[in-house]
């Protein structure tokens, strides 16, 4: 009975190492798998960041050519709707041909109205409108938007691109230059220039009154003004440098006293 005894102890210590064995050898697989599971989101996470970065570059690429290309199109069929009628009517289907001579009619007027006769048949047709009581107040205010971009100085709405500082100090506004007066008072002459600072839409702001001194021109044309207020800002040149001369003349004076 001692031996048996004797052996039961010493079989204890075996099977607690046999089983400490199995523990470990099972935990080994465990511990193995679950590195492979972290491996395998972390590499997942790595392929998804990536794609949505791709994905996202794609956009901002795509989006504007698909945004000019939208409205390039939209453009062409709508000038092209002008004629196109006509030759559907004659038995012509040929697409763009009335977009062709839409331009063509456009190009035409151009050099007719730059005629003295075209000149001088503007000017009636404008008498007769004029004296309308409606239609006199589309045609002034269409007028006075064409000729924001007018090619022709002396009746471009925009003379210059200017910035003022406005609405505090240390902040600035950006602006068009209409016109030029002289304010005349009792401390003497003052040359204010007529600012004009858009608010919510291009044909929408304010008008201010600025000592032609405190008006900052900037190296920008009246067309990429134009494409800065549009765009909101986002086609900004990164350094902007004044110009000192200004080429405003006086239009017409102010008097006061």
């Amino acid at each position: 009975m001692a031996n048996r005894d004797r052996d039961r102890e010493l079989l204890v210590p075996v099977a607690d190492s046999v089983s400490d064995d199995d523990d470990s050898s099972s935990s080994k697989p465990s511990s193995s798998m679950s590195s492979q599971l972290s491996s395998k989101e972390a590499f997942g996470k790595v392929v998804q960041s990536w794609a949505s970065k791709k994905f996202m570059t794609g956009c901002v690429i795509l989006f504007p050519i698909a945004i000019t290309f939208y409205i390039t199109w939209w453009f062409i069929c709508f000038v092209d709707g002008f004629f196109s009628p006509i030759y559907a009517h004659l038995g012509i289907n040929i697409f763009g041909l009335g977009f062709v001579t839409s331009i063509s009619f456009i190009f035409m007027a151009g050099v007719f109205m730059s005629s003295w006769v075209g000149a001088s048949l503007l000017g009636i047709g404008e008498w007769f409108i004029k004296r309308m009581p409606f239609v006199r107040h589309i045609y002034n205010a269409s007028k006075q938007i064409s000729s924001a971009i007018s090619p022709d100085q002396n009746a471009q709405a925009f003379k210059e691109v200017a910035i003022i500082r406005h609405p505090r100090i240390g902040e600035y506004a950006l602006g068009f230059i209409t016109s030029s007066v002289v304010l005349q008072s009792y401390s003497g002459d003052e040359e204010l220039c007529c600012v004009y600072v858009p608010t919510n839409h291009m044909y929408i702001g304010d008008i201010f009154l600025i000592n032609s001194k405190d008006v900052i021109r900037p190296n920008l044309s009246v067309r990429e003004g134009i494409e800065i207020i549009i765009s909101v800002g986002m086609s900004m040149p990164q350094i902007l440098s004044a110009m000192s001369s200004p080429t405003i003349q006086k239009d017409r004076s102010v008097r006061i006293g």
